[in-house]
């Protein structure tokens, strides 16, 4: 993969994407099927849906996907007036509220958003644009969202209340410190059963798990230096899978990293939970 993002466990498959390449992946672990379905344009994520299909992320906006007919149908258009802008990230929370972070494809301009879709209705969530959002994670009890400023290198925690709405954020992790210098940038975050939180490190050649206190728990070292996100799934969900990218690596780069891009799994202490379907 190019660039590899947004690894979801959906029912016994998961599911992923190349968003540079536009191409939606299930994998069937059990028995190594792999199925593959082109989009009209970048794609951040899929995710499961109380509606018909799934819910798609394509850069102008949330879709729904009908992996049958291969077809996508546009939900909202999201920064019609940002034309290098595209989705990222995205997680549901315990409500089946789909919380989609944007970001600028070109890596420069504070012009990332977070929103909300909730019922088929797309609204702002209030957060501060960055240039680069990634998760947001969602804890169990859906009472904290977990939004990654990649660029400044920070998770910001806010509080989510019963409507929707979000808190004034406070920073939970920071990694701007001299004694993570070599940690790479935060990448896409997803929650697990105890509230921990797992990041993948862009240019960090690991996936690191935070408690709900900020503590590091879980380190996993990986033979590649661009890890995006960790899916929890399998079985019984203590299987990690976890994406990566090949995206601006040099020919020597990549002769060292000859993996660059692969799907990696590993096994974890901590189980993840079923992903809410989309009330959409």
């Amino acid at each position: 993969m190019e660039l590899g993002e947004g690894p979801v466990w959906i029912e016994d498959a998961l599911w992923f994407v190349d968003i540079k390449r536009q191409t939606v992946f299930r994998l069937d672990p059990v028995s190594g099927g792999l199925e593959d379905w082109a989009a009209p344009e970048h794609i951040g994520w899929v995710l499961p849906s109380t509606g018909e299909g799934l819910i798609a992320g394509l850069k102008s906006g949330p879709h729904r996907f009908r992996p049958e007919a291969r077809s996508f149908e546009p939900i909202g258009k999201i920064d019609v007036d940002l034309p290098d802008n595209r989705l990222n990230d995205a997680a549901t929370d315990p409500e089946g509220r789909l919380w989609f972070g944007t970001m600028d494809n070109l890596e420069g301009g504070e012009t990332g958003r977070v929103y909300v879709l909730d019922k088929g209705e797309v609204r702002e969530s209030g957060i501060t644009p960055v240039a680069i959002t990634n998760g947001p994670a969602i804890s169990p009890c859906g009472t904290w969202l977990y939004h990654v400023d990649t660029l400044g290198k920070q998770v910001i925690r806010h509080t989510v209340n019963e409507t929707g709405n979000i808190g004034e954020g406070t920073v939970f992790l920071d990694f701007n410190g001299q004694d993570r210098a070599d940690w790479g940038w935060p990448d896409g975050a997803t929650c697990d059963a105890e509230g921990g939180v797992w990041l993948g490190f862009y240019g960090g050649w690991a996936a690191r798990r935070f408690n709900a206190d900020g503590a590091l728990t879980d380190e996993v070292r990986l033979p590649v230096a661009n890890v995006t996100k960790v899916a929890l799934g399998g079985a019984e969900r203590r299987t990690a899978y976890a994406t990566t990218a090949r995206q601006g690596l040099s020919d020597a780069e990549l002769a060292a990293q000859p993996l660059a891009g692969d799907l990696f799994t590993f096994p974890v202490a901590i189980p993840g939970l079923p992903v809410t379907p989309a009330n959409t």
